[in-house]
């Protein structure tokens, strides 16, 4: 049967891609002759996981009036009107993967940018997007704009489109891409013309596929894909919140199925959606991006691949704790990780990962007051909690002039206690979810980075962690329990889920805090924090530094915003 077909429709639908095109750079080929079927490309284009010699694309592409398979020519040229194609070949956008397509486009030369875009029969053309391949030797500078957490019911996402007209090479996306929450859950009254779809929480297959097409459909985040190569991982939230192996906090399994089957469905729908290379299984997605002798990128799962479930406060100084068996990882990728830093020749070793590395610790009764406030909030709690850490801050500064903040050790394994003044306040970390509730698991990476390092000392090889799903920017010493600096850690600030200025809204209380976590570094290895507001990370790495650059902006519940003019702090640096 013949299908009716809707110029004016079809004209929209073209003047829109041309937006789009022109927002990221580049420009559209023509469009069909108007007798083959319309195939609509929504959600745009995206490029990631590049090789030195290759890159993945992705697209999605449907019918406008009927469903099945599309069949899609890609292109890759060096030049925005096609004029030169280097990479080309046949796909399929299939209806069995919710009409998405992804393909290695093969042949590329190193360190080289690309246009790339899909065509259907007929001529009928995705819009264009923008690429490169990573570096093989030596290399001058490599740039980052590293983003997590983008919740979308929370406000736009201005910060992919502050970044898509940055100067950065690639992205680097660290978790949390979607949240599982149905409408008005978080957050209670979502910002106007942001409510999630489907509207209740997610579960099956078409629930996961549905709100990772809502989230492809923002304008901000189709510009950042089609302007430069993302490599992504997941976090939690992909999934369930405070997901681990088996299961996670927001699943419960007598009202909501197995988790297996919710994870095999976001699994699915991640791996359709996303434009990362997809293995015979599906649920190991570590691997290695090596930009040329200057950087080596180590893409981990910290959430779902071995991630034991998590312990709570209670359990701090127990056995469980301090088990030299508990996995934040798994012990096979740790191993793989190993190996992998040992045998990179790269200066920089990255580990671009989900949860903050870092001692983030506290003072107990800090804590205590803590667990106060959240179950009676109230002006007056806020004042105590201000009090006790000024209070704390000052017996600090009096015990580090005296030399009496020691570290305790029991038999020189990972039964570490951080005190500082009163002796009988002991720090603890505030996030069990995060590595300090492995401390095992984490003394053990910093450890093989130290042997890898050693093994190789003509490289200088230096440790980089690049971590997310705190919704707050932190740059933190890296440090063994025994108080030796292995490496530094760059936290992105989310871009668009609140900070802990949702949490604790009175004005002085964020900074409170930051002052707490900068003035104690014996206790806590943060050197610098914002708890405030929204952006991302802005990675330069050279041979002589790893600079990062904390890139802020004024507001996401408008789809108006302004790039927060930097200051001194807010661009920190490692020395190579």
């Amino acid at each position: 049967m013949n299908k009716i077909s809707h110029p004016r429709r079809e004209f929209l639908i073209r003047l829109s891609s041309v937006s789009a095109v022109l927002a990221s750079g580049a420009t559209l080929s023509a469009c069909g002759d108007g007798n083959d079927p319309v195939v609509l490309f929504n959600y745009g284009v995206a490029s990631g996981d590049p090789l030195t010699d290759r890159v993945m694309l992705w697209t999605h592409a449907a019918f406008e009036l009927s469903a099945g398979d599309v069949p899609l020519t890609y292109q890759v040229a060096t030049d925005n009107n096609f004029s030169n194609i280097v990479s080309t070949g046949s796909v399929v956008a299939s209806g069995a993967n919710n009409n998405t397509v992804k393909v290695d486009a093969l042949g590329l030369a190193a360190g080289n940018e690309y246009f790339y875009r899909f065509v259907a029969r007929g001529g009928h053309s995705s819009s264009v997007g923008k690429t490169r391949t990573l570096p093989a030797s030596s290399v001058a500078e490599v740039k980052l704009a590293v983003f997590s957490c983008s919740s979308y019911a929370h406000g736009y996402f201005s910060v992919y489109e502050a970044a898509a007209s940055s100067d950065a090479q690639y992205a680097l996306h660290l978790g949390d891409y979607i949240y599982e929450y149905k409408d008005g859950e978080y957050p209670a009254t979502p910002v106007v013309g942001r409510n999630v779809s489907p509207k209740t929480e997610i579960y099956s297959l078409a629930d996961y596929r549905m709100r990772h097409a809502q989230q492809k459909s923002d304008p901000s985040l189709k510009t950042l894909h089609a302007r430069m190569p993302m490599i992504a991982v997941w976090d939690d939230h992909e999934f369930t919140n405070d997901a681990y192996m088996t299961g996670a906090e927001n699943h419960t399994e007598a009202t909501e199925g197995t988790f297996a089957a919710r994870k095999e469905a976001a699994l699915q729908a991640y791996h359709e959606w996303m434009p990362i290379r997809t293995g015979t299984d599906k649920s190991v997605i570590y691997r290695s991006f090596n930009f040329g002798n200057l950087l080596s990128l180590h893409m981990l799962d910290t959430r779902i691949i071995g991630r034991e479930k998590q312990l709570a406060l209670t359990d701090l100084g127990s056995a469980a704790w301090l088990s030299t068996s508990r996995q934040l990882m798994g012990s096979t990728q740790t191993t793989w990780l190993a190996t992998q830093m040992a045998t990179s020749t790269a200066k920089w070793q990255v580990l671009g990962q989900q949860v903050v590395m870092a001692k983030t610790w506290i003072p107990a009764s800090i804590q205590k007051k803590f667990d106060s406030y959240f179950r009676a909030p109230a002006p007056d709690t806020i004042g105590a909690i201000r009090t006790e850490v000024e209070t704390y801050k000052s017996q600090y500064s009096a015990a580090l002039t005296a030399g009496t903040i020691p570290v305790y050790l029991a038999g020189g394994n990972a039964n570490a206690y951080l005190k500082g003044a009163p002796t009988d306040n002991p720090a603890i970390p505030y996030n069990m979810d995060a590595w300090d509730g492995y401390p095992v698991a984490r003394e053990t990476v910093l450890g093989a980075f130290v042997q890898a390092a050693a093994a190789t000392p003509s490289v200088g090889k230096k440790l980089v962690v690049l971590s997310g799903d705190t919704h707050n920017a932190w740059h933190n010493n890296l440090t063994t329990l025994n108080g030796t600096k292995v490496g530094e850690e760059f936290a992105t600030p989310s871009v668009s889920s609140p900070g802990w200025e949702e949490y604790f809204p009175t004005a002085f209380f964020p900074g409170t805090i930051k002052t707490l976590l900068e003035s104690t570094t014996a206790v806590s290895n943060v050197q610098w924090t914002d708890t405030t507001r929204r952006g991302y990370l802005k990675m330069s790495f050279t041979p002589t530094q790893a600079k990062g650059e904390f890139i802020f902006i004024d507001s996401v519940s408008t789809k108006s915003y302004a790039i927060a003019t930097p200051v001194a702090a807010e661009t920190r640096t490692y020395a190579g």
